[in-house]
């Protein structure tokens, strides 16, 4: 016996968004080939894709601070005044504004000038 889920004409599958290859973000777990920077991460964050499924970002530049907890590390990138980036993260990193770190993780945008990578991976360049 089969059912068929009629919603309006639209599939009742979910299906995933098209990625702009040439962007920062990738479904599920991976690394862009071009990653964001401070200065292009306003606009790329408009083009983000609305997807209920896991979206990864990178981004490089320097770090501006690095806590660490005792358990978790937070990286923060970019100005406060654009778009901040928090990287969670395991250890801590050591914060050198004339060197370029890579951050990849899961992307959420919270509020209109936040974004948070968690899980995140960091990497000097």
């Amino acid at each position: 016996m089969a059912v068929v889920l009629a919603m309006g004409g639209k599939s009742a599958v979910a299906q995933d968004p098209v990625i702009d290859p040439a962007g920062p973000f990738r479904l599920g777990e991976g690394f862009a080939d071009e990653p964001a920077t401070c200065a292009s991460l306003p606009a790329w964050i408009e083009k983000a894709p609305d997807y209920d499924g896991r979206i990864s970002m990178t981004i490089t530049g320097p770090l501006r601070e690095s806590h660490w907890d005792g358990a978790l590390a937070y990286l923060v990138m970019c100005d406060p005044k654009g778009v901040e980036v928090t990287c969670v993260t395991y250890a801590p990193h050591v914060i050198d504004p004339a060197k370029s770190v890579m951050l990849a993780g899961g992307y959420r945008h919270v509020g209109a000038r936040r974004v948070i990578l968690d899980p995140c991976l960091a990497y000097d360049e």
